[in-house]
């Protein structure tokens, strides 16, 4: 009987443990980071709550009137509502992932971004943030770095960006054809300027 007992324990623990070993654990984890809590986003609106999932995952922001990045969780600044707005994301080397980008819809002052070594930043990502109507209007200069699985489509999705003045493009092995890319890319936005570091 206590040789079933363990057999049955064991059987549990296998059916609630994330699948794939320690690696799945931690892409689990993360997605579990990236999950929207729309209540949280309505009870302290979308910079608070987009900067609490940014630096949930590993991302630094930094807000309207200020210098510093912000890094620290527990270092964010309160105040009433709407006081902090979030200008510029730093993502590098975070777990941010398509599924949490709902955060990003009501951000109305973001004018730049940095993905850099961003493990599960992809295609769809980027088609979502070309497709946030705030971002299609307040983003200027966006960087994309050492993205493994961000494509040609992915890029090419950014043309949506209506006001962005400035691509850095870099170490992006799914870019298959920088120069009909980038070419999409002008023709689209002819006052962007696209730096290129790609093989």
């Amino acid at each position: 009987m206590r040789l079933l007992t363990r057999a049955k324990g064991r059987a549990l623990a296998t059916c609630y443990a994330p699948p794939g070993g320690s690696r799945g654990f931690w892409g689990w984890l993360n997605a579990v980071f990236n999950k929207v809590d729309y209540d949280r986003i309505k009870a302290v609106g979308p910079d608070r709550a987009a900067a609490e999932w940014l630096l949930r995952c590993g991302a630094k922001v930094r807000f309207c009137g200020f210098d510093r990045w912000q890094n620290d969780y527990n270092g964010l600044p309160t105040g009433p509502l709407g006081r902090y707005q979030i200008q510029a994301i730093d993502a590098t080397e975070s777990c941010i992932m398509s599924r949490g980008f709902d955060y990003l819809n009501g951000l109305k002052h973001v004018e730049e971004i940095k993905l850099n070594k961003c493990i599960y930043i992809e295609d769809t990502c980027l088609q979502h943030l070309s497709q946030t109507e705030n971002l299609r209007a307040s983003l200027r200069t966006m960087a994309v770095i050492s993205c493994g699985n961000v494509t040609d489509k992915g890029i090419i999705a950014l043309h949506h960006l209506r006001n962005l003045q400035y691509l850095f493009l870099s170490d992006l092995p799914g870019i298959r054809d920088k120069e009909k890319t980038t070419e999409r890319l002008q023709t689209a936005l002819p006052k962007l300027t696209i730096e290129l570091d790609l093989a």
